[in-house]
């Protein structure tokens, strides 16, 4: 079995591979289509480069153009590099890169000084620009940076003839500078390259932009040094394929300060190497290598020490070399040659959260199905999925930002990215666990001649994962004690006016800052101290910073069995004051005219006195609920009892009183009476609800963030009027299944991160093929997983005769309901569900577009929440003041787009409120007598209509969607007979509906009309 499974897992993997690569015949198109782009540039004759063709770009730098000119020559080499030339070009990125050499003829022998190096760089590539403009063979060039680098543009060149098999291939044109300048001019630690760059005056050194032009000077020894290493390794090609396209689903680690395929393919040549122990060898399959690599990224001590590449023989580095580099960078990768640092962008956290992520894929690997293939390769990991709480900071206009020189060491919006970055981890603490701070600073339609203008409009965006929520939501940060002076002035410079001297109760005294809020707002502290620390020290105002927290809060106004009991109810019961018991009780002068009670199941001790007999143990049962009721009312409470029910008034809420003997589950399946039948599996659903919320209110226990989630999702699916077809239950086990396998994710921490990731899940999970396991307390064990894949199969054996009628399409497996028969047996089926995905997919597309982008135009954040009502038969509005809870409306619904049937008025025999002051009630007890228990008048008027699938929400609805259902099988003409005029029908729904419809229309007649 596990030999099979593992074969199965590799030829999976397989075949991944096999479709993220192109097709050989692709290749060969490509590199014949580089390779007429080499011609090309080797044919473009020598002339003047003149300054004028990139006057912005060098005006940036703050050179002059005069001291710039020099004659153009053409290229010396021209050579394909890249993942062409190692053999692992991985698709959607399928760029072919082109190193064209610099002659040395063209630069001076300091032209490494301030930027003279790179401005003669981007003139060259100017004259190749112009002629392959003019070339018939050519469709388009346009600029680009390398490694976002602004100071290092690329040409992406597109052929004028297409490759079917890779849309967008483009060539990227990379200049490199070979042997151009006495490498020693040029050392990381120590030398100062740019005069400008200095700090009182006494010049710094200039790592970053020594390591800019080092790396182009090796940059093709490094090239051919990977390709021979890749050259003739299928499994090495394949695993280099697997970790780009791990990476390039993670957006936060595939970015200029972290990781990218050049960078991917140095640090598994490094694990086949000597100095990298060797760790990967040619006996090894894909998926080890991609086990070996993650393992070395998540856990291996030798990234503190510094990587080399080069051979332990033939080494040039020194100890002291490697010590200075990591003294200058935060992450070291040493090239073949000693002398480039590869990881020169890498930043602390960005290395930070790549070991997260290589440590998470390794719990993929071991944890989830098919060796995490779905959650490894095929889920993406993105910012708002990805992180709790999300922040847009707009510095287009900020003079400490505009101020700056553009590229001095480093370019202006890293440094900014590197101080936004400090700034949020000195102010928030220990409250996160990781702090990203990302620009992408490249323009999509960049103009050499502009410059860097354009560089500086994009915001930056911060991503914050919270540590424990204990931590996170705290309300009181304690500094210094004042006795360390230098450290409380520290403490008060930093935080200015929040900063203040309190005693705590244990007696220790000490500086501190205090974020007092009420309890529903603490899950915006983190916002409050992020927004507090940049607007005092970056000079920013109020909206300049977007923070994505309490966008969503709109719609969870507040904060057992029942939902209410479980943290998940959207609108928890408020006090009633006519559920108090008999002592006085000062009243409103409006409230409720409905309450709807909390159910409570009551299980009494086994004995052999109870009847066996079915009827008398219903009869026994109804007859001790009874007198619970009695003994209840003598205690002061307000007891409304029958044979079905008992409810009780007590302490501003009521229960629903319901008695479950464990007897009944047994005897249902001997019951053949169909009234039997059906009170017995009362005691089955009692039994399920129970061990249902047991569990749920547990889950709650360990993951706080859970309640607000589910609360989110029920919100949303009442919104688009799915509440008839998928129960509360259900939802809530989706929900759960986000916390208990939240790969390739952490457990979501916040509720907009949270309610994105269930519009994923909703949308994406493999409903047809695959159960939903919800293994809350993890009982499960190999036998149970078995039996629940028999019912899975069981429930999809008519699949194959029927694939349209699949019950249940959404199977849900408990521990206390392994067949999926307690909450989706009968619904939601195959075409709702597919609905239901859709509405999910369109719904998180447009909040991950919120979160990233922001608000902008009609797509609003209330936009989730509105659902079109132009996709229905027919519709029928309500009269807000004839529901049970007008005030639980969120939007009133939109008048549909269609021919109007029947208008109605309002009933007047029902208010959702009624007076209780003197005049209007003679007494407390009449008051009480017109209290309506589980009333909703939408219940009972649906439970009315015929002919139709019902679409309504539950919770604040105020409208019902109609769709015709389908005729059984039978002749056209006999159905066209049969079938009533849907006008007719419309009318008939709005007289069973009197008073409580606003109005009905018809938006599109039955197919068989």
């Amino acid at each position: 079995m596990a030999a099979a499974a593992e074969y199965s897992i590799d030829h999976k993997l397989s075949k991944l591979v096999e479709e993220a690569r192109p097709s050989a015949a692709a290749l060969r198109a490509a590199a014949q289509a580089a390779d007429a782009v080499a011609e090309l540039i080797k044919r473009v004759p020598q002339q003047q480069a003149p300054p004028e063709a990139a006057r912005g770009f060098v005006r940036d730098l703050g050179l002059e153009e005069e001291k710039l000119a020099f004659t153009f020559r053409p290229p010396e080499v021209v050579r394909l590099a890249g993942s062409h030339a190692v053999g692992a070009v991985t698709r959607p990125d399928v760029a072919a890169d082109l190193l064209v050499r610099l002659p040395k003829e063209c630069f001076h022998e300091k032209d490494f000084l301030n930027h003279r190096y790179h401005a003669k760089r981007c003139l060259y590539l100017c004259v190749i620009e112009k002629n392959l403009r003019s070339s018939r063979l050519i469709r388009k060039v346009s600029w680009s940076t390398f490694q976002d680098e602004a100071r290092k543009p690329v040409l992406d060149v597109y052929p004028a003839t297409e490759i079917a098999d890779l849309p967008g291939f483009y060539v990227r044109i990379i200049p490199t500078g070979n042997s151009l300048f006495n490498v020693s001019k040029l050392n990381v630690s120590t030398r100062n390259n740019v005069r400008a760059h200095t700090k009182d005056g006494i010049n710094l050194p200039t790592p970053k932009y020594n390591c800019s032009i080092l790396e182009d000077m090796f940059l093709e020894e490094n090239a051919e040094f990977m390709s021979s290493t890749f050259a003739d390794w299928k499994a090495l090609q394949e695993a280099l394929v697997l970790v780009k396209v791990w990476a390039r689903q993670r957006t936060s680690i595939y970015t200029h300060d972290c990781l990218n395929g050049y960078l991917i393919s140095a640090i598994l040549v490094f694990l086949t190497v000597d100095c990298g122990g060797s760790i990967i060898t040619k006996s090894m399959t894909t998926r080890q290598i991609f086990r070996v690599v993650m393992n070395f990224l998540a856990t291996s001590k030798v990234w503190a020490k510094g990587l080399v590449i080069q051979s332990m023989k033939k080494r040039t580095i020194t100890k002291e070399d490697l010590a200075n580099c990591l003294k200058t960078f935060d992450v070291a990768i040493w090239d073949i040659s000693g002398h480039v640092n590869l990881a020169f962008r890498m930043t602390k956290s960005a290395f930070v959260e790549l070991q997260d992520e290589a440590a998470c894929a390794l719990s993929c690997l071991d944890k989830c199905r098919d060796g995490g293939l779905e959650e490894l390769f095929m889920t993406k990991v993105d910012f708002g999925a990805k992180f709790d709480s999300c922040l847009r900071i707009n510095l287009k206009e900020n003079s400490k930002f505009t101020s700056l020189s553009y590229c001095v060491d480093d370019e202006s919006w890293r440094i900014l990215e590197n101080d936004v970055q400090s700034l949020l981890q000195q102010g928030l603490t220990d409250r996160t666990k990781m702090i990203r701070v990302l620009r992408r600073s490249t323009p999509s339609k960049w103009k050499i001649m502009d410059g860097f203008s354009e560089f500086r409009n994009s915001p930056l965006l911060v991503g914050i994962m919270l540590s424990s929520l204990e931590k996170s939501f705290r309300l009181v940060d304690i500094g210094p004690n004042p006795e360390n002076r230098n450290e409380a002035i520290e403490f008060r410079r930093f935080w200015g006016e929040k900063a203040e001297l309190r005693r705590f109760k244990d007696g220790n005294i000490a500086e501190s800052t205090v974020w007092e809020c009420e309890s529903w707002e603490r899950h915006t502290i983190i916002k409050r101290i992020a927004d507090y620390v940049l607007m005092k020290h970056l000079s920013l105002q109020k909206d300049d910073l977007i923070h994505v927290v309490d966008q969503l809060d709109f719609c969870l106004l507040v904060d057992g069995q029942d939902p209410a009991f479980r943290h998940t109810s959207v609108f928890p019961p408020e006090p009633h004051p006519l559920a108090y018991g008999k002592s006085s009780q000062r009243l409103p002068n409006f409230t409720t005219t409905c309450i709807r009670s909390m159910e409570v199941m009551i299980q009494l001790e086994g004995s052999g006195n109870w009847p066996l007999d079915t009827v008398a143990m219903e009869k026994t049962k109804t007859a001790f609920l009874l007198k619970i009721g009695e003994s209840l009312e003598d205690r002061g409470m307000f007891v409304s009892a029958s044979e079905d029910e008992v409810n009780v008034l007590t302490s501003g809420y009521s229960f629903l009183l319901k008695i479950f003997h464990e007897r009944g589950l047994v005897l249902q399946n001997q019951a053949g009476d169909d009234n039997i039948q059906t009170a017995l599996s009362q005691d089955k659903m009692l039994f399920q609800r129970s061990q249902h919320s047991s569990m749920i209110n547990g889950l709650h226990g360990r993951y706080q963030m859970y309640g607000p989630v589910v609360r989110l999702a029920k919100r949303w699916i009442s919104a688009h009027l799915f509440s008839s077809f998928i129960s509360e239950e259900a939802v809530e086990l989706v929900v759960a299944y986000l916390f208990l396998k939240p790969f390739p994710f952490h457990a979501p921490s916040s509720r907009v991160a949270g309610f994105l990731r269930f519009l994923r899940l909703l949308s994406s999970f493999d409903w047809t093929f695959s159960p939903m396991v919800v293994d809350i307390n993890n009982d499960f064990n190999l036998k149970d997983e078995k039996e629940i894949n028999e019912n899975f199969m069981m429930s999809r054996k008519s699949y194959e005769q029927n694939p349209h009628d699949i019950e249940p399409a959404m199977f849900l497996a408990t521990s206390y309901d392994k067949a999926s028969e307690a909450w989706t047996k009968q619904s939601p089926s195959k075409s709702v569900l597919k609905r239901m995905a859709a509405y999910a997919k369109s719904s998180a597309e447009l909040l991950t577009n919120l979160i990233l982008n922001g608000q902008s135009g009609q797509y609003t954040w209330e936009c989730l929440f509105r659902t079109p009502m132009s996709n229905y038969d027919a519709v029928i509005l309500l009269h807000h003041e004839k529901l049970c809870c007008p005030s639980h409306v969120l939007f009133p619904a939109e008048t549909p787009n269609g021919k109007l049937v029947i208008w109605g008025k309002p009933s007047k025999d029902f208010h959702p409120y009624m007076p209780l002051n003197k005049g209007a009630v003679k007494s407390l007890h009449d008051a009480r007598d017109k209290l309506l228990v589980n009333f909703d008048p939408i219940t009972y008027f649906l439970r009315d209509l015929k002919a139709f699938k019902l679409w309504y929400g539950s919770i604040g609805g105020d409208a019902v969607g109609l769709t015709w259902d389908k005729p059984k099988k039978r002749g056209r003409e006999e159905a066209d007979e049969t079938m009533p005029e849907p006008t007719s029908i419309l009318k008939e729904a709005g007289d069973v509906g009197k008073g409580l419809v606003r109005s009905v229309y018809l938006l599109k007649a039955s197919k068989l009309q």
